[in-house]
C-alpha cells in the first residue's frame, strides 16, 4: 500500500511533490524512502522508453541502506557534466566516450550524497552546456512536459524534464548563461542561479570559467533553497520576506522591449497582479544592465573561454561534435585577445554599479525568457533558426551571469495560457539568502492567484 501512496505522490501535481512533502511523508509513515525509490523505478518502467532515454543518459539504482540527513531519501538527478565517483562524465557528448571514470565525487555531488540524497541518474544536456535550447543530436532532445514537440530549454534540459515528469524531486545543474533558469521557465519549475562563489564548481566540466555557476532546480523555491543550503553549506530560513509592500524594478530597454506577444501579455498580468496587491513596480533605466547587454550582444565571454578549453579536442575530434556547438566554438578561433579583454575588464565595475542601481529595490523582475519554447523539429533542421532561437533564449538570463547576480526563475502560467513563462527575480552578487526569501513570498502570491 505504501508503494501505491508513493506512486500517487510522484504522479501528483508538481506543487504537491516538493522535497518538503516527501520528507513529511517519510516522517508520517505514509511511505518510506525505499518505497519512494520503488515507485520511481516503476514510474520509469511505465514511461515511454524513447522519452525516458532522452531524459537520462544513464540511470542509477537507489541505495539499499537507510536514508539520513537533510535530504535523506530524496531522489536527485545529476547533470552529466558533474563527476560522480565510478561514473564517466561525458558532458552530453560523444567526444568524451573514452574518458576514464571519475575517481571522486565533485564537491557538489559529495555534499548532496552526505545529506542523504540518492542519485536517480545522469541527465541529458546540451553538448558541453553550449546552448540555451537543450537539443542533443547524440542522445536525443528531451521533450517539453507541456507539449512533446517543443524544446525543454537548456543546457540543463534533462534535469528540468526529470522534475517535470516526476522522475526526481530536484536536480543538480549548472548555469553559465541561463542553463538553470531557461529550462525552468519552459518546463514550469523553479531554477536558481546563486552567486558563483557560493557553491564550488570543481570537477564539473567547464564551459566558461568566468561565468560557470552550480545550482539547483526543483518544484518550488523551498526545494531550491533546501538544495542550495546543502550545496553552499549555508543555513537557510524558511521564512518569507515579511508582509511589507515590495518595491520591484523592471529594467527599461532591450530586456523588456523584445518580448513575444504571449510572453509580454503573461508578464503584464503578473505585474498587474502584484500591483493590485499593493506592491510598487517601477520601470527605469539600469545603465549597468544596458552595458552588459551590449557586451553580450557583441559576443560576450563564453565563446573565447570555451574555445580555449576545446581547441585541441576540436582539431582532433571536430567531426564528433554537435555541428551547432562546433560552429559556435569555431567562432572564437580568430578572436583577438584585446577584444576578449575589452569585454572582461569592465566586469567588476559593472557588478558594483548594478548593486548601486538596485539599492532601494527588493529585486529586479523580468520575464526569464522573451520567447515561448520553439519546436524541436524546426531547430534541428535549420541552423539559422537554431542560432536565432538560441540568442533569444539567452537574451535576458546571460546579463545576470556577467553581473554574477543572484537570480531565480519562478513559473507563471495564467489560467488561459497553454504554456508557462518564467518570472526572473535578480539581486546583486552575494545576496542569495535575501533573494530566496523574496522568491518564497512572490511564489506564494502568484500561486494564490491561480489556485
Amino acid at each position: 500500500m505504501s508503494v501505491e501512496k508513493a506512486s500517487a505522490f510522484l504522479s501528483g501535481a508538481l506543487k504537491q511533490r516538493r522535497i518538503a512533502d516527501a520528507l513529511n511523508a517519510f516522517k508520517a509513515g505514509d511511505f518510506s524512502p525505499a518505497e519512494l525509490a520503488t515507485a520511481l523505478e516503476q514510474r520509469k518502467q511505465g514511461m515511454n522508453s524513447e522519452r525516458l532515454a532522452k531524459i537520462y543518459i544513464s540511470q542509477s539504482a537507489a541505495p539499499e541502506h537507510g536514508a539520513q540527513g537533510a535530504l535523506g531519501g530524496i531522489p536527485i538527478s545529476i547533470k552529466d557534466l558533474f563527476d560522480v565517483k565510478g561514473e564517466q562524465t561525458r558532458a552530453g557528448s560523444k567526444v568524451l566516450n573514452s574518458a576514464p571514470a571519475a575517481s571522486e565525487d565533485a564537491p557538489s555531488v559529495a555534499r548532496l550524497r552526505e545529506a542523504g540524497a540518492w542519485f536517480t541518474g545522469r541527465t541529458n544536456m546540451t553538448e558541453f552546456a553550449f546552448s540555451g535550447l537543450g537539443l542533443n543530436p547524440h542522445y536525443g532532445s528531451p521533450e517539453n512536459p507541456f507539449d512533446a514537440s517543443l524544446i525543454t530549454g537548456g543546457s540543463t534540459s534533462g534535469g528540468a524534464a526529470s522534475i517535470a515528469d516526476g522522475l526526481a524531486l530536484g536536480t543538480l545543474g549548472s548555469d553559465t548563461g541561463g542553463s538553470l533558469r531557461i529550462p525552468a521557465a519552459f518546463c514550469g519549475i523553479v531554477g536558481f542561479k546563486p552567486s558563483q562563489a557560493s557553491v564550488p564548481g570543481d570537477a564539473a566540466f567547464p564551459l566558461s570559467p568566468s561565468l560557470d555557476c552550480v545550482g539547483p532546480m526543483g518544484a518550488s523555491v523551498d526545494c531550491c533553497a533546501r538544495l542550495w543550503s546543502v550545496l553552499s553549506q549555508t543555513e537557510v530560513s524558511d521564512a518569507d520576506s515579511g508582509d511589507r509592500k515590495l518595491r520591484l524594478a523592471i529594467p527599461a530597454g532591450a530586456l523588456i522591449d523584445n518580448l513575444e506577444a504571449p510572453v509580454a501579455a503573461a508578464f503584464e498580468q503578473a505585474v498587474e497582479l502584484l500591483r493590485q496587491q499593493g506592491h510598487q513596480i517601477e520601470t527605469l533605466a539600469f545603465d549597468s544592465v544596458d552595458q552588459v547587454y551590449a557586451i553580450n550582444q557583441a559576443g560576450g565571454l563564453v565563446v573565447p573561454e570555451a574555445i580555449a578549453i576545446h581547441k585541441e579536442r576540436l582539431e582532433a575530434q571536430g567531426e564528433e561534435y554537435d555541428p551547432f556547438v562546433r560552429d559556435r566554438l569555431q567562432g572564437g578561433l580568430e578572436l583577438p585577445a584585446w577584444v576578449y579583454a575589452q569585454r572582461l575588464l569592465p566586469r567588476g565595475k559593472l557588478q558594483q554599479q548594478f548593486a548601486a542601481e538596485s539599492s532601494g529595490f527588493d529585486a529586479v523582475i523580468l520575464p526569464t525568457v522573451p520567447i515561448l519554447p520553439p519546436a524541436i523539429a524546426t531547430l534541428e533542421k535549420d541552423a539559422a533558426a537554431f542560432h536565432a532561437a538560441n540568442r533569444m533564449a539567452l537574451h535576458n538570463t546571460n546579463v545576470f551571469n556577467y553581473l554574477d547576480a543572484s537570480a531565480i526563475s519562478l513559473p507563471w502560467q495564467p489560467q488561459q495560457a497553454k504554456l508557462p513563462i518564467g518570472l526572473m527575480l535578480g539581486r546583486p552578487q552575494g545576496e542569495d539568502l535575501a533573494l530566496l526569501a523574496l522568491a518564497r513570498r512572490i511564489e506564494a502570491l502568484i500561486e494564490t492567484s491561480i489556485g
